[in-house]
């Protein structure tokens, strides 16, 4: 495992976001990370086809996810290099 740090979180308050025990920001109560949704976001994939790939979510805690990655876009984008790191070593 990589033992980058991440950027401490600008924004905390978003109730359905909590930051793991790696660091990397989560959706609550689940494996889902936000990295994962940004990252399809940024590629324009649309929030619905997000909501359909993960139906347990439900709009709320998608549209959470991805203003905590507005939010915190340098904390996200860090948490993608790092797991590219991570695939790369591997």
């Amino acid at each position: 495992m990589h033992s980058t740090t991440l950027p401490e979180t600008r924004i905390h308050h978003h109730p359905h976001v909590e930051i793991d025990s790696y660091g990397s920001p989560v959706i609550k109560g689940t494996r889902v990370p936000v990295r994962r949704l940004w990252q399809w976001h940024q590629r324009g994939v649309f929030v619905a086809q997000l909501v359909q790939r993960y139906p347990s979510l439900g709009w709320a805690k998608v549209l959470d996810a991805l203003s905590f990655a507005y939010d915190n876009e340098q904390l996200v984008e860090a948490d993608l290099d790092r797991e590219r790191a991570i695939l790369r070593s591997s």
